[in-house]
């Protein structure tokens, strides 16, 4: 018997049992009502799909280093499968429908119940109950984005928040000046009310809207990490009440917050307006995710 039969053996032996698992895992799900299933599934939203691969990207949070602010370093991330994200943001008519269900609290914003018009006025609480409905409604799961997962459907249309100044001065005037002329060249929107589907162009990977006037809410906690002088991390305190959201550029904003123009934003010019858009889910073990975080509600 050669090596490689030997080997391939033990991981038939092995994967053969996982599969089982799984199955039944899935069946068991089922039977006790706490997996989506296809008989329950309806009109998903549109998708686009982004290969798998790396790319380099700015961390998000707060880094200081001896007391004084600095840049977020890079960092690369890879993604061992593809990531499929809706094309654009979830619009008014499927969270009102989300309402009308029972599923979601009333939007704050007065807007035409468009299916064309992207949702605002709606909080990270509202995005997550809007994520857990259309899961059970489609059969499939949904989730709000990762910062990163975000990052990578922008492709060139996100933001890089680095301020350029040197990490090793302890001049803090030169950072609040970088930061102040960042924040002014921050400009309102000339069109601050939401546009249409498609006013602000797609991106390279087919993206739609991303960077217009709707910022958009991910899952990726505020982080807030002290680093030593050679850049290593001294202590990371993670608040998983504020919650990062990225357009123009990124804000970390309260979980409640459903009108960042009325003060909400923790630092840096406010956001016009917030809204969100999902990612499906595919990996196998989603569904069990989805279950747990429903029965600890």
């Amino acid at each position: 018997m050669t090596l490689s039969t030997i080997l391939h053996g033990g991981v038939a032996s092995i994967a053969l049992p996982l599969t089982l698992i799984a199955g039944l895992a899935g069946g068991i799900g089922v039977q006790a009502g706490i997996w989506p299933t296809s008989a329950k599934a309806g009109i998903a939203p549109a998708t686009i799909t982004i290969p798998r691969g790396s790319f380099d990207h700015r961390e998000a949070g707060e880094f200081l280093r001896a007391g004084f602010a600095v840049d977020a370093p890079m960092v690369t991330k890879s993604f061992s499968r593809p990531l499929e994200i809706t094309k654009y943001q979830v619009s008014v008519a499927s969270y009102d429908e989300c309402v009308a269900a029972g599923g979601c609290l009333k939007r704050d914003t007065q807007m035409s119940p468009r299916a064309d018009l992207p949702v605002t006025g709606v909080s990270f609480d509202d995005a997550s109950a809007y994520a857990r409905w259309i899961s059970e409604k489609t059969g499939e799961i949904w989730r709000l984005p990762r910062d990163e997962e975000l990052a990578y459907a922008a492709g060139s249309k996100f933001p890089d928040d680095a301020l350029g100044v040197d990490p090793n001065s302890r001049n803090p005037a030169l950072r609040w000046l970088a930061d102040y002329e960042r924040e002014s060249s921050r400009k309102a929107s000339r069109i601050a009310d939401p546009q249409p589907y498609g006013s602000f162009g797609e991106n390279e990977n087919g993206l739609a809207d991303f960077a217009g006037n709707v910022w958009e809410w991910t899952s990726t906690c505020l982080r807030r990490v002290s680093l030593d002088r050679s850049s290593k991390t001294i202590s990371d305190a993670e608040s998983c009440g504020i919650y990062i959201t990225a357009g123009k550029h990124r804000s970390p904003l309260s979980a409640f917050v459903r009108e960042p123009k009325g003060g909400g934003c923790s630092v840096g010019a406010p956001p016009d307006n917030v809204g969100f858009r999902l990612v499906r889910d595919g990996r196998w073990y989603a569904p069990l995710l989805f279950a747990i975080s429903r029965r600890s509600m």
